[in-house]
């Protein structure tokens, strides 16, 4: 991690004269992308790294050419020579997803989607025109055998996942129509490929793109679809049929001639399908595969959002048997496997969780039930091994870092979160009140600290469920250390 800040502060040397101020790692959310904010004299940078050197290039190539079109995209200020580091502007941290979850659905966060969708539909048109397609990451065109690609990732990570029997030539004929029907959709210019709010940055009131690297040829209505069926978002349908008519009228606009509404409107709703499968592919991946719980508990947004679209909306298609297991999916039934029993204020279960030295002995349990579960984190790389963490702890950021990002940690964690969501959903459904849950290092400062933060935050997230959280040894500290105490 030092090295690359060293090589962050030679490149932003290389063009600015400015004195930095820090660099701050920004935390990450689903990528291996590395995003460092740079506070400089004169204002903020983002400097990225990143060991995709495919991806770094089609990023650093797409913005530059957007640019010359006015497109709200970041500037590039400077590429390392090995094009692993590049600095770009800085749009702040408030995503229009953030706007709407703070503010709902008001008619300002309304402006700021038809202004998202009017720059879309102008970065997609104009910023077409001369686009060498070459630099896309995989294939240059979403075209059939790229929209296949997306249903078999849908079949593959989520439906095979949930073993419904289905005919697997039947479902592969539908793949193959449904593919063919969208490959031939009128209008096909630069698609952005994850045209969401939360790739929306917003200042004032001016929107800003990010995560385009992905981007390749395909048609206008894939991008739309992805910001108007969001399932975070979960916008209301009135919402999505006036921001699809702005839509369509800035398409129109940018264009310079009119368009087939109705025939729009027709291929849109087969990418509103395409995208909800892909959407539920990639929970699929990340949560029932990667076992992460944020993806888990989004699944069953996804498929109520599906369920939804199947109740309202028409293709006129005869997928059979496609059509049959989307049914069959988007039931309470299948929803209630992925939603999580769920903490009330009548639960009577509270979750003790502590960290601990091993010098001094594992804690004990006052509940007079005994047992529970005490993890060793000692086989995680020690971080106070290392004199730059030695005065830390697991809640310093430096430290975080390199638990996540340099040992195993986020691995053994998901394995407790596996083990110990066993217990809490047992416990909660069959009214236990306690359940002891502690971590264990040489000193419990930093591994145990950490393991026991993100545990408590894990099933605060899942079950809403009442949690104690105790770091004994730092306690200790504090209190040795507190004007008048004995340890003084």
């Amino acid at each position: 991690m030092q090295s690359i800040i060293a090589q962050i502060r030679v490149l932003f040397h290389s063009f600015s004269r400015e004195e930095i101020h820090s660099i701050e790692k920004i935390p990450q959310s689903g990528s291996i992308r590395l995003y460092f904010r740079i506070k400089a004299a004169q204002g903020n940078y983002i400097a990225t790294h990143g060991i995709n050197l495919r991806e770094n290039q089609a990023f650093i190539a797409f913005s530059r050419h957007f640019r010359q079109f006015q497109c709200p995209v970041p500037e590039i200020y400077a590429v390392s020579q090995d094009q692993s580091v590049y600095i770009q502007e800085d749009f702040g941290d408030l995503s229009l997803l953030n706007i709407l979850e703070a503010q709902g659905f008001t008619e300002p966060v309304y402006a700021l989607f038809a202004r998202g969708l009017g720059e879309l539909a102008r970065l997609q048109i104009k910023g077409s025109e001369n686009l060498d397609y070459s630099w896309c990451l995989t294939s240059r065109e979403f075209g059939r055998q790229a929209i296949l690609s997306d249903l078999l990732y849908f079949k593959y990570y989520f439906l095979d996942a949930l073993q419904v029997p289905y005919e697997k030539e039947k479902l592969l004929d539908d793949f193959d129509q449904l593919s063919e029907y969208l490959a031939r959709a009128d209008y096909k210019f630069f698609m952005f490929r994850d045209f969401q709010s939360r790739n929306i940055m917003v200042t004032g009131d001016r929107v800003h793109f990010i995560d385009f690297q992905g981007g390749m040829k395909g048609a206008l209505q894939y991008d739309v679809a992805s910001m108007l069926w969001q399932a975070k978002a979960n916008l209301s349908e009135d919402w999505k049929n006036r921001l699809l008519e702005h839509y369509m009228d800035c398409v129109e606009r940018e264009l310079g001639v009119p368009i087939d509404r109705v025939r729009f409107e027709n291929q849109y709703n087969g990418y509103v399908l395409i995208r909800l499968l892909q959407v539920l592919g990639a929970y699929g991946f990340r949560g029932l595969f990667e076992r992460k719980a944020h993806f888990l508990t989004s699944i069953p947004l996804g498929l109520r959002n599906l369920g939804w679209f199947l109740q309202h909306k028409e293709l006129d298609l005869p997928l059979t048997e496609l059509g049959r297991l989307l049914q069959l999916i988007s039931r309470d039934e299948i929803i209630q496997r992925f939603e999580p029993v769920q903490s009330t204020d009548q639960t009577p279960l509270v979750v003790h969780i502590n960290s601990f030295s091993y010098r001094r002995g594992i804690p004990a349990d006052d509940s007079g039930n005994g047992g529970g579960f005490v993890f060793d984190c000692r086989s995680i790389l020690n971080p106070g091994r290392m004199e730059e963490f030695k005065q830390q702890t697991g809640r310093d950021k430096g430290v975080k870092d390199f638990l996540e990002q340099q040992t195993r940690m986020p691995v053994f964690l998901n394995s407790i979160f596996d083990i110990t969501d066993i217990a809490v959903e047992d416990y909660i459904k069959r009214g236990f009140e306690s359940l002891q849950i502690s971590f264990g290092c040489t000193g419990g400062q930093h591994r145990s600290v950490y393991a026991a933060d993100a545990l408590a935050r894990h099933l605060r997230n899942k079950f809403k469920v009442k949690i104690e959280l105790r770091h004994i040894e730092q306690e200790a500290k504090n209190w040795n250390n507190e004007p008048g105490s004995p340890g003084r």
